[in-house]
């Protein structure tokens, strides 16, 4: 008898997971929907295509696109030259405020890339940066 419950549970359980890999499988086609948008989480890889004579590198047309429709920065205009000064590692070690001072003391804005884990434990330094006008991206 304990032998026939223990293999009804168990065939159970493989149906239960059987069912529930086949709703999540496809998760590039997978849609997340906000009170506010819907969002998909489509991987799209990252990065540069090199380009001859010291142009600037292509995006790719979906990345380009990305940027365009979220006001997104990705490179400057190539027909003025600017310096865009950015963080990225090291800041966290005890150092942004005192590279935040600096910048406030030059008027001088920059991105700082910070992971989860900083926003979490430093949100009212990540607030510094937001409300002096730099620009916080996402570093993972």
């Amino acid at each position: 008898m304990k032998k026939r419950i223990i293999t009804i549970s168990a065939g159970i359980v493989l149906i239960i997971t059987v069912a529930f890999a086949i709703t999540f499988n496809d998760n590039n086609k997978q849609t997340i929907t906000t009170s506010a948008v819907a969002l998909s989480n489509t991987k799209i890889g990252w990065g540069v295509k090199r380009v001859p004579n010291n142009e600037q590198p292509d995006l790719g047309a979906t990345n380009v696109k990305l940027m365009e429709q979220y006001n997104g920065i990705a490179m400057g205009n190539k027909e003025k030259k600017y310096v865009y000064l950015t963080f990225d590692g090291g800041y966290e070690a005890g150092y942004t405020e005192k590279i935040l001072d600096a910048l406030k003391e030059n008027d001088v804005k920059a991105t700082f890339f910070i992971t989860g884990h900083y926003l979490n434990t430093a949100g009212d330094i990540v607030q510094r940066m937001v409300n002096e006008g730099h620009i916080v991206g996402n570093h993972f």
